[in-house]
């Protein structure tokens, strides 16, 4: 939701009981500033703890409003096979939301947030499989490529959900 600071703010628009968290403020023209609020998107990260790709993708989320519980399996790979994660899509880590999908690899906030909002009929979750240079987390000094992001569906099968051809694609 966004609201207008500098008009009355109608928190009945909120449902009762739910916990919201500021996402994000930002200024408009004449002044103004619009503030952004949501409910609380918390995701189970299940990773190495000496990944550092996968703190930058942490951080990314963070900064997009989402909160992070992050869990160090034995026997990561283990915990993938669990969710339904076949080997040809995983990546370095491995992200749960609260209704149970997942999310592998460096899959920006961006599209996590738009699979959460229009969640697609026999989803599993999505995928970047790999580390593709440039991608939330795996930034190297501008550097990009290209890479597709993976609809996985629960008979196991996948498709492309989106085609991120540009750096500016994942924001």
């Amino acid at each position: 939701m966004t609201f207008d600071v500098a008009e009355d703010v109608d928190m009945s628009q909120l449902q009762e009981g739910s916990e919201v968290e500021f996402m994000a403020v930002r200024p408009e023209a004449g002044g103004q500033v619009v503030v952004e609020i949501g409910p609380v998107n918390t995701l189970g990260v299940y990773k190495n703890p000496s990944c550092g790709c996968c703190a930058g993708w942490l951080e990314h989320m963070d900064k997009h409003g989402f909160s992070t519980e992050v869990h160090h399996p034995q026997d990561l790979n283990a915990k993938k096979t669990s969710l339904g994660i076949k080997p040809v899509h995983q990546s370095c880590h491995t992200t749960v939301s609260a209704e149970g999908y997942v999310f592998e690899g460096h899959v920006p906030a961006k599209y996590v947030e738009q699979f959460l909002t229009q969640k697609p009929a026999g989803a599993l979750g999505l995928a970047v499989p790999g580390m593709p240079l440039g991608s939330p987390g795996m930034e190297a000094g501008g550097k990009f490529t290209p890479y597709d992001i993976l609809l996985l569906k629960k008979d196991g099968s996948s498709e492309i959900y989106a085609s991120v051809k540009f750096l500016a694609d994942q924001f």
